[in-house]
């Protein structure tokens, strides 16, 4: 993580902070450490000691996991005004850091110590339930990649995952490698799921990028409509 000093003040975080009481406002600007990481900078590593409460302020990082046979699997992503909620347990339960996390553009982050976020924690109402939804956010997201990792394929997953994270004008701006990392497989097995979504016209892939021809048809992909016997692809209206 880069060293280079970001300026963050107080009252550019979330609410939550923005009004705490004046002693714990006091405390908060004397001991928040701001951070900015570059992108693909690896933020955490696996079995590190967490310093404090990860907040990101702008960008966006990824916490991942690594498979048996060594290829990433994104677990969630943190974006601005989201906190780590593993950096939490690590932290209130004094553990180690169980994944890695890795900033997936220039990210700036603000670094509440762990004796502030649990001082914090003790007296503010506002900050405890914060931390309560933080944690009942990851518990439903992970729960929703877990069901979702046991019932469906990898390109079940990929039109899934093309489908939540494009942006509102349906352009993905990921490589294959990226994808293979999130999905937790190779570039290879991207590369050959690319190249079917777009003999069916689904995608169109660029460099860097893929953007979304037919929402329909990846949602019938997510359903497996498209595999139904006796059927062939349909082509659904054009997003």
């Amino acid at each position: 993580m880069s060293k280079r000093a970001v300026e963050i003040l107080p009252n550019e975080l979330p609410p939550v902070f923005a009004h705490l009481g004046e002693t714990n406002r006091a405390m908060l600007a004397q001991g928040l450490v701001r951070k900015q990481c570059h992108r693909a900078a690896m933020v955490l590593h696996k079995g590190q000691p967490v310093s404090g409460a990860y907040l990101v302020m702008r960008g966006r990082l990824r916490v991942f996991a690594l498979t048996p046979g060594g290829t990433e699997a994104t677990l969630y992503f943190i974006d601005p005004g989201e906190t780590c909620v593993l950096a939490l347990n690590c932290l209130f339960n004094d553990l180690l850091y169980p994944a890695w996390v890795q900033a997936e553009e220039t990210t700036d982050v603000a670094v509440i110590p762990g004796p502030v976020y649990r001082k914090l924690f003790e007296t503010e109402a506002a900050v405890q339930d914060m931390t309560v939804h933080t944690l009942s956010t990851l518990v439903f997201r992970l729960m929703a990649e877990l069901e979702l990792l046991h019932s469906t394929h990898h390109k079940q997953r990929l039109a899934n995952f093309m489908l939540v994270h494009a942006a509102a004008d349906g352009c993905l701006r990921m490589t294959q490698q990226q994808l293979a990392q999130h999905l937790g497989t190779t570039r290879e097995v991207i590369a050959r799921l690319m190249r079917e979504f777009v003999a069916r016209e689904y995608v169109q892939t660029q460099r860097g990028a893929i953007r979304i021809r037919d929402v329909f048809g990846l949602r019938r992909v997510i359903t497996r409509e498209d595999e139904a016997p006796g059927k062939s692809a349909r082509k659904g209206k054009k997003s």
